[in-house]
């Protein structure tokens, strides 16, 4: 009989392992500290809300805070804020470092503005989801901006 348990434990145990490491809960309001770009530690994202996609799988929607990008159409010509970016589950695990603040409020009208923009065009085949780290998605997005590759 004691043979049995370990077995099953045993099952179990391997199971365990088998499952995606990144599965977590997000719930739409949290704040996380993330792996930022140098300069940026005071950075944080938000979840602004989570969905499951057939096609992609679960999509979390975030912003981003407290930037020090670079953005020539800025007034400052610093942007500090990225209202929505549609991310994959892994590419979030990969990003996190620990929760900052676990509030749930709901996100700024203007942050889901930039959500019903992106389901409107991923809809129409228009759009995506971000599968790279956070830090990455951020350098890209300011190169882009900084070289006028956004506009063509």
């Amino acid at each position: 009989m004691i043979k049995l348990y370990s077995l099953v434990a045993a099952i179990f145990l391997f199971f365990l392992g088998c499952t995606k490491k990144y599965d977590m809960k997000y719930n739409v309001g949290q704040e996380w500290k993330y792996k930022t770009r140098p300069g940026e530690e005071n950075s944080t994202l938000k979840i602004l809300k989570v969905e499951e996609y057939p096609t992609v799988g679960k999509v979390i929607h975030i912003s981003v805070s407290r930037l020090k990008m670079k953005n020539p159409q800025h007034p400052t010509g610093i942007a500090d804020k990225i209202s929505h970016l549609p991310i994959t589950e892994e590419a979030l695990y990969k990003s996190i470092i620990s929760i900052k603040n676990d509030t749930r409020q709901m996100p700024d009208s203007i942050e889901m503005d930039g959500y019903s923009y992106w389901k409107k065009e991923f809809d129409k085949g228009n759009a995506g989801v971000f599968s790279i780290p956070v830090s990455e998605i951020v350098n890209t997005m300011e190169k882009s901006i900084v070289s006028g590759d956004y506009t063509k």
